[in-house]
């Protein structure tokens, strides 16, 4: 229990800092303060973990990116937040699967589906909805002007199969295509990959990542039960949004979050206000620190 190791940490230091009383040792100092660190570290762990309380915050995530507006750039930008993602699950040891990719004209993706499985994922991760917008030096303009990117981040809980969701058949459109993302020459001779359209709502979930049509659409309706399901909850708390409408603006006045890597170097939260000026390690996944303001920002409101 999380709440038991922390006792034994907090144990561990009192016990240390009265043996310190008794005996002037240096190396003693050192250990207090690794143990006070240690200590440190688990209650902010403990606290975050109250404050994923929602119910659904210990599912997986389904977490997907779009390229905005700007074509290279925001592709390019794209595949940057991808990576940022990738980084952030493997230091965190959450396990990060690729369902659809749909890969840039030039660079980066247009768009790509992911799973980040593990517990809380959907928790930690739902802070990350809406438009990121990065300001930089383009690597691709040769005059090295400044450009601005966008790209839309959606989290989506995986929800259990098992809760009741009423999808009409009539209400689907099924699409099949074949896959461009890896897998070699297989998956370009069979059209393995899928689409489903939801008409009345027009959300579209896609599924690439199986040779297997039948697994491909399997997946894609389970994203499609867990998107409605969410979207369901949202209406019933009276907070939905268009956080869910894949066609709502890329754009501006619509950013929950800008990066700037040229002329200074910023990272900035607009809704908490968190910022930091370590803006590579940031896109090297150290985002926990985001995380936890949104979390506390979201309780405060």
């Amino acid at each position: 229990m999380p709440f038991h190791e922390l006792q034994k940490s907090l144990n561990d230091v009192v016990e240390l800092s009265e043996l310190a009383e008794e005996e002037s040792d240096e190396e003693l100092d050192a250990e207090i303060a690794k143990e006070l660190q240690s200590f440190t570290q688990k209650l902010e762990k403990l606290e975050l973990r109250m404050m994923l309380n929602g119910q659904n915050d210990s599912c997986n995530a389904y977490l997907n990116i779009h390229a905005g507006a700007g074509g290279t750039e925001s592709c390019d930008w794209a595949s940057m937040l991808l990576r940022m993602y990738s980084m952030w699950a493997e230091k965190n040891n959450f396990s990060m699967e690729t369902i659809d990719l749909l890969p840039g004209e030039e660079a980066g993706v247009k768009r790509v589906a992911t799973i980040i499985k593990g517990s809380f994922a959907y928790g930690y991760l739902k802070s990350e909805i809406g438009a990121h917008r990065l300001v930089r030096i383009s690597p691709f303009d040769s005059n090295s002007r400044r450009h601005t990117s966008f790209a839309a981040v959606d989290v989506i809980p995986e929800i259990d199969t098992e809760i009741d969701i009423e999808i009409n058949e009539k209400d689907l459109k099924i699409d099949t295509y074949r896959s461009s993302g890896a897998g070699g020459q297989h998956v370009n001779k069979t059209s393995s990959a899928v689409r489903i359209t939801y008409i009345p709502t027009g959300i579209i979930v896609q599924c690439q990542n199986d040779r297997s049509q039948h697994k491909n659409r399997a997946t894609a309706m389970k994203m499609l039960k867990s998107k409605l399901y969410q979207i369901k909850e949202k209406e019933r708390e009276k907070e939905f949004s268009n956080a869910y409408d894949e066609k709502g603006d890329i754009a501006w006045g619509h950013q929950i979050r800008s990066y700037v890597l040229q002329p200074y170097t910023m990272i900035k939260d607009l809704r908490t206000g968190a910022e930091t000026g370590k803006a590579q390690s940031f896109l090297d996944g150290e985002i926990d620190d985001f995380l936890t303001s949104y979390l506390k920002w979201k309780i405060g409101k």
